[in-house]
């Protein structure tokens, strides 16, 4: 018996390149915008940070400025208001950094960042674009709550931009060195303290000619330096290149440190 025949299967050929994979990597910088884009819509939907993003930093200028008219001291809106501002981008970019980093160490979500493709400093550029989305928030919103008190500031816009950039990477390195290297518990409790301790006392707020002889000292701490060059670029619209080196001298040693030790575990 003579077997049937099959007639072989006819395929249409597939066009060329369209089931070939192409391993690799993305660019980096299609990482650092994919990376940072969802770094801030993390930060946007937690109400803890947004809390020590806006609503601390407005407390503290209402507070200030109130206060100040009652017991009738020099310093008014004009000087809190960049104060503030300089305030919150420390908050943000230090201290709500490192907590949000540590945690994600201990959860494993940055173990498996490791496995990745992204870099440390890709990583740190990535959450420092995220940053800068939400300091726009705050800069908006303290500026309207500052305007309605009364201040008119003469702004430098170049003295603001690098300003916010560069206090903001400044700390952003700090911040994730510090959640980087200690456990998430030590580093919730070492950013809160030290947030406190610069607030207080770092010349953020007011003016490191408001702590006498120490406000030498203290105008060579990234607030000190933070909190002069927004002054400068907002109440006389001058650029403080001398405090925006101090900014950068603190990120290179930040971003360095940060690069090697930081843990992905």
């Amino acid at each position: 018996m003579t077997p049937p025949t099959t007639t072989p299967a006819t395929t249409t050929p597939a066009r060329p390149g369209t089931f070939v994979p192409a391993p690799g990597a993305a660019p980096i910088a299609r990482q650092v915008l994919t990376q940072a884009s969802m770094e801030a819509r993390l930060m946007l939907r937690n109400g803890e940070q947004l809390l020590l993003a806006v609503v601390i930093p407005v407390i503290v200028l209402l507070v200030g400025v109130r206060g100040a008219e009652r017991v009738d001291l020099e310093y008014g809106v004009e000087t809190f208001a960049p104060g503030v501002l300089a305030l919150a981008v420390m908050s943000t970019s230090f201290t709500a950094l490192a907590i949000a980093t540590g945690f994600e160490r201990r959860y494993g979500l940055i173990k498996r960042l490791g496995t990745s493709p992204l870099s440390r400093t890709s990583l740190l550029g990535a959450k420092v674009l995220a940053l800068l989305v939400v300091e726009v928030l705050q800069v908006v919103v303290i500026g309207a709550v500052a305007l309605a008190l009364g201040w008119e500031p003469d702004a430098s816009v170049v003295g603001l931009l690098l300003t916010v950039v560069l206090g903001t990477s400044a700390f952003a390195s700090l911040g994730l060195l510090l959640a980087g290297s200690l456990r998430a518990e030590a580093t919730l409790a070492a950013a809160n303290l030290v947030y406190l301790l610069l607030m207080a006392g770092g010349a953020v707020v007011l003016p490191a000619s408001a702590y006498g002889s120490f406000g030498d000292v203290v105008a060579w701490l990234p607030s000190g330096a933070l909190g002069e060059a927004m002054r400068s670029a907002l109440d006389g619209a001058a650029v403080a290149w001398r405090d925006l080196l101090v900014l950068a001298g603190w990120t290179l040693v930040g971003a360095a440190a940060t690069a090697r030790t930081f843990k992905w575990e």
